[in-house]
């Protein structure tokens, strides 16, 4: 990451320092929970992906640097409306949110994030950047709510756990890097490829997010191993092992999933059958997939120093261990 960062590292500090005077309510309540989250760290990852795109479509204004906070703030409220209703606990290694302030705070902060987010889009003043917005958004929220209903529901295939990652993900990935083309007043070639870009590579963020999840450790992930499995998320690696294993394992697996309460052992026995069916190394190679085809999205373009950090970029979403 180290050349990534090192080409956007103004505007990420610019980005940084702006965070808290961005949140200026008038109830400090809402500063003091929204600055807990936006402010207590995380990859960055989506405002580095718009800086960079806008950066290599030959942008040189300052709304990179709003939209890239935009990007963040509405990322930032999915995750504290995702905490409640996953009922997590832990966030980036320390309490969550709601576990601190509980549901109902955390809900109207997540909103306040939202409508802040688009007070600054609709001060761009760029229509086509807020339709963006707006229908990423959009998707993004039924991603979520689809992702619900289909919770604990084992029968789900492996092309609708595609499309809620999509949804639920990536969109809003796809979303920054065609921002960023936007802005640049890219052609109309170019903004696609960059769009392509960031859903191959959103796409890929979310399966080794999945992958990590049965495979990280607590103390380097900053939340449960396993949480997937105990919030009733089917994801690939147990997807793929559904589709292997024997009647009477799946229907183990069936009772671990549908109990009350995790079974003091559930979560060992479904990570060795995983293990067993190759489940996290089939996610890990259809992550790598989606990466070689997001970087074969922008072949075509013409070598900069941008392109060759969207490349790093994406290998880091491979390589990474949180």
């Amino acid at each position: 990451m180290e050349k990534v960062l090192e080409l956007i590292k103004d505007e990420l500090k610019i980005v940084e320092e702006k965070f808290k005077s961005r949140f200026a309510s008038q109830v400090p309540f809402i500063n003091m929970v929204a600055e807990h989250l936006v402010l207590g760290g995380g990859k960055r990852f989506r405002p580095s992906i718009l800086l960079l795109s806008a950066k290599l479509c030959g942008y040189s204004g300052e709304d990179h640097i709003s939209l890239a906070e935009i990007i963040e703030f509405i990322h930032t409220a999915t995750l504290l409306h995702d905490d409640v209703i996953d009922n997590a606990e832990i966030r980036r290694g320390s309490a969550s949110a709601n576990t601190l302030w509980g549901n109902k705070a955390s809900i109207l902060v997540g909103d306040f994030l939202y409508t802040r987010a688009f007070s600054m889009a609709v001060g761009i003043g760029n229509p086509k950047i807020l339709r963006t917005l707006v229908d990423s958004t959009s998707i993004l929220v039924e991603g979520e709510t689809a992702e619900l209903v289909k919770t604990a529901d084992l029968s789900i295939t492996e092309e609708e756990n595609l499309e809620l990652i999509i949804n639920k993900t990536a969109i809003l990935i796809s979303a920054a890097t065609r921002m960023g083309a936007i802005l640049g007043k890219a052609p109309p070639e170019t903004e696609e490829a960059l769009a392509h870009y960031g859903l191959k590579v959103g796409i890929a963020f979310q399966l080794m997010d999945d992958y990590l999840d049965y495979t990280g450790k607590n103390e380097t992930l900053g939340k449960d191993t396993g949480r997937d499995l105990k919030e009733g998320k089917i994801t690939l690696p147990l997807i793929h092992t559904l589709k292997q294993c024997t009647s009477e394992e799946k229907r183990e697996i069936q009772e671990i999933v549908l109990s009350e309460e995790l079974p003091p052992d559930g979560l060992q026995r479904v990570i060795y059958l995983i293990n067993k069916y190759n489940g996290v190394e089939y996610t890990l190679a259809k992550a790598q997939q989606h990466i070689r085809e997001g970087k074969e999205s922008l072949r075509n373009l013409p070598p900069s120093p941008e392109k060759e950090a969207l490349f790093e970029l994406a290998d880091y979403v491979v390589n990474r261990r949180v």
